[in-house]
């Protein structure tokens, strides 16, 4: 790094917000400590998440824990059907007899934190309604078009596993969300935690909010101040370019990739306890933040077909590792 960086007093807020959310967040979510910490980046860092993943993980759970350790905030649930219509996301203008007038009805994208659950199984027409939410913080209906709350979280989930009656997500919509990651089956013991502790109900219903709307409207500006060495972010954009000439990828990350990755690391490392990047958390990012922003080949997808696509994609990590290594420390240099 060209010059050394310590924490100063507003870093130690912000740092002590994110431990708070990340705490009361895991008394629910047992055993995911880096999986909660990488849907906190996205909500801090302006970002939203694609779980991937099967039945019974803690999705819906893992999004109601997180609004619910924000006071005065909203959550929505929105479950995806082939029949749901877009103004069933985004609400719909209805005509009031008495009023003689059309009255504006919000629909459930207007929610602090909204869970879309099997995205893919709802209709493109339908899927492209989150588009503009997801990408401009507002939604148009019938040519008026309205804000969506300053804190506003997206958390949509897919089946990977069953696929009839499935609609996938176009390149274009994958590259909106800040993260696609998986939560995956807790371990023996954590599971027989989990088990336990649901006896008398579940530990959701009892979550107390740890932090108020402001508290996280500064910890989302705190992540703007996170220092970032220039080494470390040339890096950061040569990694990112690395993976549209590496053999294997047909199209490599957008700017857009390069530009969520710097970001989603500086909130990371603010849910490390820092006031500065440094290269692992760049490096620690770049599957889940740039791995899904990737057009694999279909010469490679064959090639790597009885791996799966994750080490498919761990592949191309390397490779990229490889043609654009991360910077030497200052003591190296």
């Amino acid at each position: 790094m060209t010059g050394a960086h310590t924490s100063a007093p507003g870093d130690a807020v912000a740092i002590d917000a994110a431990a708070r959310i990340l705490a009361n967040v895991e008394q629910v979510v047992v055993g995911k400590h880096e999986e909660i910490a990488l849907v906190l980046a996205a909500l801090i860092s302006g970002g939203h998440v694609l779980l991937e993943d099967v039945p019974g993980t803690a999705k819906t759970i893992l999004a109601r824990a997180i609004a619910q350790s924000v006071g005065d905030t909203s959550f929505a649930r929105i479950q995806c059907t082939p029949d749901l219509q877009p103004t069933d996301i985004t609400g719909l203008s209805i005509f009031d007899q008495r009023t003689r007038e059309f009255e504006f009805r919000p629909g459930p994208v207007f929610a602090n934190v909204v869970l879309v659950d099997e995205i893919n199984r709802a209709m493109p027409r339908t899927q492209s309604a989150l588009l503009e939410a997801m990408a401009e913080r507002q939604v148009t209906v019938d040519g008026v078009t309205r804000d969506l709350p300053a804190l506003f979280l997206v958390i949509a989930s897919e089946n990977p596993i069953d696929q009839e009656g499935t609609f996938p997500l176009p390149e274009a919509q994958l590259d909106r969300f800040a993260v696609r990651m998986r939560l995956g089956y807790p371990h023996e013991d954590e599971e027989v935690s989990i088990v336990a502790a649901q006896r008398h109900g579940h530990p959701i219903e009892r979550l107390q909010p740890v932090v108020g709307v402001e508290e996280l409207a500064a910890l989302q500006r705190a992540v703007e101040d996170v220092y970032v060495d220039e080494l470390v972010l040339r890096w950061t954009v040569q990694l990112a370019r690395a993976t549209r000439q590496v053999a294997g990828v047909a199209i490599g990350a957008s700017v857009r990739g390069s530009l969520t990755l710097e970001r989603t690391a500086r909130a990371w490392a603010l849910l490390e306890g820092r006031g500065y990047v440094v290269p692992e958390d760049i490096e620690r990012l770049f599957l889940p933040v740039v791995g899904h922003r990737l057009l694999l080949t279909a010469s490679y997808l064959a090639e790597t077909r009885a791996f799966g696509r994750d080490e498919a994609l761990n592949q191309i990590r390397e490779r990229c590792l490889e043609q654009a290594p991360p910077p030497a420390p200052a003591w190296e240099r």
